[in-house]
């Protein structure tokens, strides 16, 4: 038996993995722990069991939480590995400092954008932009095709230009919970009206919905939505008011994106329109990503103030949002299959509208 100390971002199913066991053992051991949802907090102790590797039963990789500890490790990891094909920024910070990180890969005119992770417990669809991204890669680096796509060769007709997780702060909260030494401790209990379980939680550590932040109807979405800071849907105060959205706005602004896909994780639909802003070719584009998913295109959400909406009612060009999952939010690990099966061709397809 050793003692683990929990660091920031740190999930059950993180600690157990990484130690090479099951969740369950670390409940057996932990009698402060009652389920494997349980938050632990950076400095708790915690006991890690010995097992004997023939009876270890671990899950794989891809069924542990995904946060922004992860999503810089990462990102290190791959510039390392893939420097000659990838280059890496950082956009811009969280409210909490947290770096926003940007990935591109390609070398072509034609640029396009993909972003993930605006909703704190939709963080799924970062975990699966990062998995799509090093499967990019490694296709890129050994000159394999990929599900019939060349990638050698659509990386220089295409850049690709990637956020996997738009809200850090938001996607940590609910992966770890609140703790008396977190900065936000008291605001973040007072938006949540003293519940611990962050669960629900889609907003930004302020309060503020990241996706609600866009000068595209804002004012009408405003009126709709929560007056004050709210665990989802508040609209803030004004548009872009939080840093997390000024990061996106800006970095649009000095691409000439061809298109736009915000991956998001309710209803396994696409929503390609905006109050009939876009242009005649979005009608056939979503057409081509509902074939590579099985996902239903539907014209608009009857919603306002999301960051598609504003690039389509900005730029003419199109812009999809790709609603990945189906059940509450967030989804379970175990639903991560099904996400990466419906979107890996959708993905690969979006780079060829």
């Amino acid at each position: 038996m050793k003692t683990y100390i929990v660091k920031p971002g740190d999930t059950i199913h993180k600690v157990a993995y990484h130690h090479q066991i099951r969740p369950f053992d670390l409940l057996i051991f932990n009698p402060q722990l009652i389920t494997d949802s349980d938050y632990i907090y950076p400095g708790d102790a915690i006991n890690i069991p010995q097992v004997k590797q023939e009876k270890q039963q671990v899950r794989p990789s891809f069924e542990y939480e995904y946060g922004p500890v992860d999503l810089e490790y990462d990102v290190n990891e791959l510039q390392r590995l893939y420097s000659r094909y990838m280059k890496t920024t950082t956009i811009g910070y969280s409210v909490m400092g947290k770096p926003i990180m940007m990935v591109k890969i390609g070398t072509g005119k034609k640029e396009v954008f993909y972003s993930g992770a605006w909703h704190a417990n939709e963080w799924l669809t970062g975990k699966f932009l990062m998995m799509f991204l090093k499967q990019c890669l490694h296709h890129i680096a050994t000159d394999e095709k990929w599900f019939a796509y060349d990638l050698r060769a659509i990386f220089k007709e295409v850049t690709l230009v990637i956020v996997p997780m738009v809200n850090p702060d938001g996607v940590e909260l609910v992966q770890q919970g609140i703790y008396p030494d977190h900065p936000y401790f008291e605001e973040v209990l007072y938006i949540n009206k003293g519940a611990r379980r962050f669960d629900h939680w889609s907003s930004n550590i302020r309060g503020v919905d990241l996706n609600h932040q866009w000068p595209a109807g804002w004012d009408i979405e405003a009126k709709e939505s929560p007056q004050e800071p709210w665990p989802r849907h508040y609209s803030g105060q004004a548009p872009l008011t939080e840093p997390e959205a000024k990061a996106i706005y800006n970095i649009t602004n000095q691409h000439q994106f061809a298109y736009v896909l915000a991956f998001h994780s309710q209803g396994q639909v696409i929503y390609w329109g905006y109050r009939g802003y876009e242009p005649d070719e979005s009608k056939e584009m979503v057409t081509k990503l509902s074939l590579a998913s099985s996902y239903e295109p539907i014209h608009t959400a009857d919603s306002d103030g999301g960051y598609k909406d504003w690039f389509i009612q900005e730029t003419g060009r199109p812009g999809f949002t790709i609603e990945v999952g189906n059940g509450t939010n967030p989804l379970p690990l175990s639903a991560f299959s099904e996400i990466w099966s419906n979107n890996a061709k959708l993905a690969l397809a979006g780079l060829c509208l």
